[in-house]
């Protein structure tokens, strides 16, 4: 595994990155000290069992109800009244909530 101090990987990064990209892992190092591994992501990541791991560690929770992406993508009302995510946001904050 081939290392790479702070300053190299700052000024280097995109060399960093593309060693990454062909399959390389590199530590990062601070005065001889690893403190980071920047590694390939792997090619197909399994959602919920990345969902399931969060909610294991607690730093996630399963919601309880069932959000209608088709309709929040085509503007259709949703159940807090508006389809317009931004528009409920700012009317939100407006009223002081």
């Amino acid at each position: 595994m081939e290392t790479a101090t702070i300053t190299e990987a700052k000024n280097g990064l995109s060399a960093l990155i593309d060693r990454v990209k062909a399959g390389e892992s590199v530590v990062i190092t601070d005065r001889g000290i690893p403190v980071a591994v920047l590694e390939p992501v792997p090619e197909r990541v399994d959602m919920d069992e990345r969902i399931e791991s969060l909610v294991r560690r607690g730093h996630a929770r399963r919601g309880a109800g069932k959000i209608d992406l088709e309709a929040l993508r085509n503007g259709r009302p949703t159940p807090t009244g508006g389809g317009d995510i931004v528009k409920i946001l700012l009317d939100e904050r407006e009223s002081g909530w």
